[in-house]
């Protein structure tokens, strides 16, 4: 029966594509900053856990985005790094999109690409408001 079921081809996505509420994204962006906003050690049990948070700024040649890079995903978003997103989802941070991949999806490190990031298209800086719309 595995045999029989194939593993579907994933489907790029560019970053001006990105819109609010959507997920299941897979981008190959490139790394043009990282700060780190959030570090601090939490112990629940006999381990201390590290939780980190970092904001990435990530683009490809239509746009750039913020990433919100959680713990592991943290050490591989160094800048000029390209790395594949796959089933990222945008969230909303105060009326602006950001790009995250929780646990369902996965970071990795690509080839370096061969592009170059376009830096006048920064999708976070557009600001949304929730309009809700009332049906008769």
């Amino acid at each position: 029966m595995a045999e029989s079921k194939s593993l579907r081809k994933p489907v790029f996505t560019k970053v001006d594509q990105l819109r609010p509420g959507t997920s299941g994204h897979t981008l190959t962006v490139k790394v043009v900053s990282t700060k780190m906003v959030l570090q601090k050690g939490r112990s629940d049990g006999p381990q201390v856990r590290q939780m980190r948070i970092a904001e990435c700024l990530v683009g490809d040649e239509t746009g750039m985005i913020i990433f919100t890079a959680r713990n592991e995903q943290v050490d591989l978003m160094k800048e000029g790094t390209t790395v594949t997103l796959r089933n990222a989802k945008i969230d909303m941070f105060k009326g602006s999109m950001r790009l995250a991949v929780d646990k369902w999806g996965r970071v990795e490190v690509a080839e370096p690409a061969n592009f170059t990031v376009k830096e006048d298209n920064n999708l976070s800086l557009i600001e949304y408001e929730l309009v809700n719309v009332v049906e008769e």
